[in-house]
């Protein structure tokens, strides 16, 4: 479904005797930023970015030459890059000819970009560069010019790399075959196909003009006029603040050739992002997003989370400038997990049902340096959730870290344990860790820059024992969500981690609820356990530490103590063996 941007005004700018076709949108009095497409797209390309920069910014879309309305020139050699960036410098000049833009480029209109913001007589005129999927050739070249002079096995490989992901271009340098084969074989219904397949997005994301099909060969001419030989290899230098941006998947450009940035360009920032070639189609609210970080940053704001944690060069703490949340952070493993991560230099924001103890935690890390906001929460009730959810977005941003560590205790045989138990620890321990990740996943999924998930289960999801019938059937309900949770958010570059305890000294035991025994019964039970647990010497810190680990190493299923090791693997190797030894009743 094409779907074009509401109040949009056109125009042509003349370059020499090349028209280009411009588009307006948006907010006429905001700064201008410029979107910039490649081959074979039009300024369509951008239909799902603009509406999210449009209440802001002045946007202007175009068309490149033989794109789109654009003039469609005859020769090979006025497709060059140095051609290209001549239009876009009369775009900005008729757009706005007393301010500097702001531009997002994608792919040769990226690379085309990179000619006039790494000149000196006309840099002046951009605020800012976003690159998206397409680097300077000159730097790229002297990239691996730098990677030959060290012929290291890991530097031939990197340069071998990028070079098969650009073999592309040499079939597509030849004249006349790959516009007759693409006339033969492609149009428009079956690029979008094509397109949403490898991107895996809706066919509906992808957005073509209606001269596609006339795009696809006439724009196939900027492969033969910049091909090597034909480009700049002089070095290269910008004071324009530039961010780069590449799929993890992005069959064309390869992530390492952006390692040398900084040697052109001081002010630097780049962004791996889990995705393909086509990231305006497939994650439009990230590029929104990064876009409009630098374009704060180069106004004079401070910087955001997410900008700073993307800064090249910078050394840092490994989760400085990240923002992790975790539910039930009162004590324990919770409070523990905190105190591991606000060390290691992340922004925490803590919840509890307990108001008081929460708030203990945040005093706690602020006393050690680090930054902690404190909410009371009640993780079983999903509209509290998503309340949270909501403000922690609104205030502090969306999560780089969710930890869904809150949890209740629960024992008592099945025929003794009243419903209202039964699904008072369904409803904390389950479904307080699906209300997590259902108001908090959604946000890091279409933010685009992946992140990471941890679910607390335990020892006793995969350990059948008398008495535990409520807390093993929650933890286990955990370990399969997670597990299908995992498979489901690994496209969008969010890992999910299931956390498996075993025998842990916290207050969960002594909190714990145990059916079918008098209150003194139930009491001295509670107590004896948590005097063995105590004994165990294994403490919350050893378990936020392999918390840490986990992400990390983005680890799957993380069981913790070494009897929670030996169960796992026995229950995988031997199930039998697990149901026979059920014998004992055991809070873990």
């Amino acid at each position: 479904m094409d779907r074009a941007p509401q109040t949009v005004e056109h125009r042509m700018v003349r370059n020499g005797d090349i028209d280009i076709a411009v588009y307006e949108h948006g907010n006429r009095s905001g700064e201008t930023i410029l979107l910039l497409h490649g081959w074979p797209d039009s300024h369509r390309l951008w239909d799902g970015v603009t509406p999210l920069l449009a209440d802001r910014f002045h946007v202007v879309t175009v068309d490149n030459r033989g794109h789109g309305r654009s003039s469609n020139p005859r020769a090979v050699r006025d497709f060059r890059i140095t051609e290209l960036a001549a239009d876009y410098l009369a775009v900005i000049d008729a757009v706005s000819p007393d301010e500097p833009v702001h531009v997002m480029a994608h792919d040769w209109g990226s690379v085309a970009m990179w000619e006039a913001v790494c000149d000196n007589a006309v840099q002046h005129r951009i605020a800012s560069f976003t690159s998206v999927s397409g680097p300077s050739a000159t730097h790229l070249t002297r990239w691996a010019a730098d990677r030959l002079s060290r012929p290291t096995p890991k530097n031939l490989g990197l340069v071998a790399a990028q070079a098969l992901s650009l073999a592309y271009m040499l079939y597509f340098r030849l004249p006349w075959l790959p516009r007759a084969l693409f006339a033969a074989t492609m149009n428009e219904t079956r690029w979008r196909e094509s397109l949403a397949r490898a991107e895996r997005i809706d066919p509906d994301a992808v957005f073509l003009g209606p001269t596609f099909e006339h795009d696809v060969g006439s724009g196939l001419r900027i492969y033969r006029a910049n091909m090597p030989g034909a480009m700049n290899v002089a070095d290269r230098f910008t004071r324009v603040p530039v961010q780069t941006i590449v799929g993890s998947r992005d069959p064309a450009v390869r992530r390492s050739g952006y390692a040398d940035t900084l040697n052109w360009a001081p002010a630097a920032w780049h962004r791996t992002v889990e995705g393909g070639h086509w990231l305006p189609f497939s994650h439009p609210e990230m590029l929104a997003t990064a876009a409009t970080e630098l374009i704060d940053l180069a106004s004079g704001q401070p910087p955001a989370r997410g900008l700073k944690r993307a800064e090249m060069g910078r050394r840092r703490k490994p989760f400085e400038d990240h923002l992790v949340v975790i539910t039930g952070a009162g004590s324990g493993i919770g409070r523990a997990t905190a105190l591991a991560f606000a060390r290691d230099g992340a922004e925490v924001v803590v919840s509890d049902t307990d108001a008081i103890v929460v708030k203990e935690t945040a005093a706690l890390i602020a006393e050690c340096g680090g930054i902690a906001h404190a909410y009371c929460v009640d993780v079983a009730d999903e509209d509290v959730v998503a309340a949270h959810a909501a403000q922690v977005a609104a205030v502090h941003g969306v999560p780089d870290v969710l930890i869904n560590n809150a949890g209740v205790g629960q024992a008592g045989r099945f025929l003794d344990t009243p419903p209202a138990d039964f699904r008072r620890v369904l409803d904390v321990n389950l479904y307080g860790v699906i209300n997590g990740c259902r108001a908090f996943g959604p946000m890091m999924a279409r933010r685009g820059l992946g992140g990471h998930i941890v679910n607390l289960s335990s020892m006793a999801a995969y350990t059948p024992q008398q008495g535990l019938s409520a807390y093993s059937t929650s933890k286990s309900a955990v370990f399969m969500f997670s597990d299908c949770l995992r498979a489901e958010l690994a496209s969008v570059g969010i890992g999910v981690s299931t956390i498996c305890p075993g025998v842990v000294h916290t207050n969960i035991v002594r909190n714990s609820v145990v059916s079918g025994l008098s209150r003194e019964k139930a009491a001295k039970k509670v107590a004896a356990v948590d005097r063995a647990y105590r004994l165990r010497r294994y403490g919350a810190d050893k378990v936020a530490e392999r918390i840490i680990n986990a992400v990390k190493e983005k680890r799957p299923v993380v069981p913790v103590t070494p009897e929670a090791r030996i169960q796992y693997r026995l229950t995988r190797i031997a199930p039998g063996l697990a149901r026979l030894a059920a014998r004992t009743s055991l809070l873990g």
